[in-house]
């Protein structure tokens, strides 16, 4: 009865961890998966990095603002619902026209990816209003959302037009 016992803990303990895990919104899961599958070294320095997530009120586009953890400071933004979605370039075998990728330094670009960062509980960015995100700055606007480096590179984001520049 011991081992029947033991075997039957285990499967319980399982159960759990696994309904722990499936209780854990997709971003935040796949940011935990980066820092479990990093090498011990890189995991240290990933711990300290900070996320910051933040939509527009309609929340048709979030954010996650990344910066810390011995990388450069980036900010990626989701668009839901992308009226005409470009054509998928054969290199990416994943989802692309719906994410937005900046960089202190460098034009904004689409991106390749298997996850998002829509987050329905991220904070709200007020329209009309303005915050900066380390060196990004973001404005929301009913008609969607801008987001700039020092430099002036950056993209405007709807549902309708996706400008990089």
């Amino acid at each position: 009865m011991g081992a029947t016992s033991h075997s039957h803990r285990h499967r319980v303990r399982a159960s759990i961890a696994h309904v722990r895990v499936a209780t854990v919104r997709k971003p935040i899961l796949m940011a935990m998966m980066m820092v479990l599958l990093a090498p011990a070294g890189a995991r240290a320095a990933a711990a300290t990095a900070t996320l910051t997530a933040f939509q527009t009120p309609s929340k048709h586009i979030a954010c996650m603002y990344s910066r810390g953890g011995g990388q450069p400071a980036e900010l990626r933004c989701d668009v839901a619902g992308v009226r005409t979605p470009p054509k998928r370039p054969a290199s990416c075998a994943l989802d692309y026209g719906t994410a937005f990728g900046l960089k202190a330094t460098g034009r904004a670009t689409r991106l390749c990816v298997g996850d998002t960062v829509l987050d329905p509980k991220a904070s709200v960015l007020a329209y009309g209003r303005t915050r900066h995100y380390g060196p990004f700055t973001c404005t929301a606007k009913t008609n969607g959302l801008r987001c700039t480096t020092r430099a002036g590179h950056g993209f405007a984001l709807s549902r309708q037009t996706q400008k990089l520049f």
